[in-house]
């Protein structure tokens, strides 16, 4: 009894808060990746807003990557634990 009620309790936490916080700050870099690359396309010719641009993409995609990894570590230990 204890256990299923812990596993619904961990369920409504991953569904409630977990996913729900993941998906925002996956977006947030999205946009901030999208925003990048326009800062590198409008000002294809001033070097240093390229720069800036190149740079904002890059932290885009290392937050992607950040938080579709935190997702799958995640899913992982739920799959392992039978949550």
């Amino acid at each position: 009894m204890l256990a299923s009620s812990a596993q619904a309790l961990a369920n409504k936490i991953s569904d409630a808060i977990l996913n729900p916080i993941i998906l925002l700050l996956f977006s947030l870099a999205l946009i901030f990746f999208l925003w990048g690359l326009v800062v590198f396309i409008w000002k294809a010719d001033n070097p240093d807003a390229r720069k800036t641009g190149i740079s904002q993409m890059l932290w885009g995609i290392i937050g992607m990557f950040v938080m579709l990894s935190a997702f799958g570590i995640i899913k992982l230990i739920q799959s392992t634990i039978g949550v």
